[in-house]
């Protein structure tokens, strides 16, 4: 026989749980049980993988600490898992124990939230354990509740033997009904790989790094392939550049899918275009790549963008006049 314990608490010391599920366990050892415990405080990185040691358990005990409400994190997180990882076929052969103490009020409330829980994953229930301790050298001085926690391990361990059966629950017919999971095409070994990936910190920033990389190279490509490229666009401007006596103007051309925007600076007669930052640009312009495109190829003005909204404008009206005047695409 197999039984896993779970361990929901802190792991402080002078809790009394764990005194309790240490000498549940010695018991069981006694009767030939193989116990495997597992801390949730100490797997929480990898609490997603966990439903996975299911498999060749005969019983669980989820064991959990109320310090001041309910059964805690690391419990919630390990059912949660259970839920939504978790092989529910096993579970429903999977008998558990819930076993609580309590350092405050509450751990009959507890007690019950782990077997609604359990339930509602479908599987059958042991007759648990709860006690109000507040300190663990209650039980560990005192032999009536020694005895008592022999008894509860026998009778864990001839619950699960004998398979004792009970009546339905209400909590497992309304399972059927309102509580239903995410349909997925991935098999149950595929979502723990996916799990196992998922806790791991490392793992998950690798991934990232990779899919901002992609995404880079993409939007490189994009850029490209949407419209003309900076030097056919630096080799047009030149071509067309027709200068107007008298004129010193920055122009700033954000096209959109380029990483950097177009720099005009025109200053006695002569033109200087560069990619990067401007500061103080008389008029800043905002375009996508098909509206310079059709600039280019002399469809369209830098004012008729303008006035039918293709282009964004900041800046002196009048220089935004006088680009397509230094700049005649449309001849």
């Amino acid at each position: 026989m197999q039984i896993n314990i779970y361990y929901g608490g802190r792991g402080l010391l002078g809790d009394p749980t764990l005194y309790t599920i240490k000498k549940i366990a010695e018991v069981l050892e006694e009767l030939n049980v193989s116990i495997s415990r597992y801390d949730l405080f100490d797997q929480k990185n990898a609490i997603t993988t966990l439903p996975r040691t299911l498999k060749e358990a005969d019983a669980v005990i989820l064991a959990a600490t109320v310090e001041w409400h309910g059964i805690g994190g690391h419990m919630a997180s390990f059912l949660d898992a259970c839920w939504l990882y978790g092989d529910k076929e096993k579970i429903a052969k999977t008998y558990m124990v819930p076993v609580v103490m309590a350092t405050t009020y509450g751990e009959k409330e507890a007690e019950l939230d782990l077997v609604n829980a359990w339930q509602s994953l479908g599987g059958p229930v042991c007759p648990g354990l709860s006690g109000y301790m507040p300190e663990v050298s209650t039980l560990e001085n005192n032999k009536d509740y020694q005895k008592l926690l022999e008894k509860s391990a026998e009778n864990i361990y001839r619950c699960v033997k004998q398979q004792v059966q009970s009546l339905p629950a209400s909590v497992g017919a309304m399972r059927n009904i309102t509580y239903r999971t995410k349909n997925t095409s991935l098999t149950q070994q595929e979502t723990e790989q996916l799990s196992e990936y998922a806790s791991d910190d490392n793992y998950v920033a690798k991934q990232k790094q990779d899919i901002s990389e992609l995404a880079q190279l993409f939007k490189g490509k994009m850029s490209v392939q949407s419209g003309p490229s900076a030097d056919q666009v630096t080799a047009q401007f030149h071509k067309v550049f027709s200068p107007q006596p008298g004129l010193t103007l920055k122009y700033k051309l954000n096209i959109k899918g380029q990483t950097k925007p177009m720099a005009l600076r025109i200053e006695g007669g002569k033109l200087e275009i560069s990619y990067g930052e401007m500061v103080y640009p008389d008029v800043e312009l905002t375009l996508d790549a098909d509206t310079m495109q059709a600039i280019l190829e002399g469809r369209k003005t830098f004012q008729g963008g303008f006035m039918e909204g293709s282009i964004l404008s900041k800046g002196d009206f009048k220089s935004l006049r006088l680009l397509d005047a230094q700049f005649p695409f449309m001849q």
